[in-house]
């Protein structure tokens, strides 16, 4: 049936073959190359250095910290992308288009210039600079600066996945329960949340992926503090530059590995999404 379709668009055998050998070539020269380079690179020593080379203790806190980074940064935008969701997608309001110009603004801003702005703002010479050192709060150079600069770069996540999804959505059932009776709390878990489950949980994935290789904000406000304030993009930069390629594609194929896990896992919720019915 294909091949019939293809011919009455008109479209030569010959020519789907070449259009498919080249996104071929080109996805393998651009992704799979340097891929396996990085975990041939990270294993040309053995496993024994590899393992060394994650058992460091600045690898160990580097690794930690894009963990915890991740795991302050991800819930809270999906907090901030749910309630985003709900409010330009369910409602209309003056400013309701600004307001999405303004979620977009992670997007074409540089991530740099967002970690520059983060330091002019809350930096020891900042704007908020002296309140915050009167109270003996640290910021830039310290874990919440990193933990901003990777909410910052990642808020548009979950909310642009959420907001087209709400918006087709409509309000019908919402308004429906809301005549039946139900409470705010009691609409959101029983009527919204299933009929956006998938949709937030291919945000918060996209929203993990991008908060844990996020490398321009953070490297402006983390101070390059070893074991303390490297992540493990951070950390791979400072390996590489030093000439310890063993250490530095270690960490760089732990963390092309999580970025792996990350896709296997918006795969399954593409297809269980796709596969799920909907709800009743």
């Amino acid at each position: 049936m294909s091949a019939r379709g293809g011919r009455a668009n008109g479209e030569r055998p010959a020519v789907r073959r070449a259009l498919i050998a080249v996104a071929l070539v080109f996805v393998g020269v651009v992704l799979f190359v340097p891929l396996t380079a990085v975990f041939a690179q990270a294993f040309a020593h053995g496993a024994r250095a590899f393992a060394a080379a994650l058992a460091t203790p600045d690898a160990r806190a580097a690794i930690r910290l894009t963990l915890l980074t991740a795991l302050i940064a991800v819930p809270a935008n999906a907090a901030f992308g749910l309630a985003a969701g709900w409010a330009i997608g369910k409602f209309r309001f003056r400013g309701r288009h600004i307001l999405i110009t303004l979620l977009d603004l992670p997007f074409s801003v540089s991530p740099v210039i967002a970690g520059l702005v983060l330091v002019l703002l809350l930096g020891e010479r900042g704007w908020l600079g002296p309140f915050l050192l009167a109270h003996n709060i640290r910021i830039i150079f310290a874990v919440p600066g990193i933990v901003l600069a990777t909410m910052f770069v990642t808020v548009p996540f979950v909310a642009r996945v959420l907001i087209p999804l709400m918006e087709a959505q409509g309000t019908d059932e919402e308004q429906a329960a809301r005549g039946l009776g139900a409470g705010g709390w009691q609409i959101l878990r029983r009527v919204t949340l299933p009929n956006i489950k998938w949709g937030l949980l291919y945000g918060v994935i996209l929203c993990n992926a991008r908060a844990m290789g996020e490398f321009g904000a953070v490297s402006v406000v983390s101070g390059h503090i070893r074991g303390l304030t490297d992540t493990m993009p951070l950390h791979v930069e400072i390996l590489y530059n030093e000439y310890n390629e063993v250490g530095a594609f270690a960490v760089a194929s732990l963390l092309t590995v999580l970025a792996l896990v990350t896709l296997a896992v918006k795969l399954l919720v593409e297809r269980t999404g796709a596969a799920a019915p909907g709800p009743r």
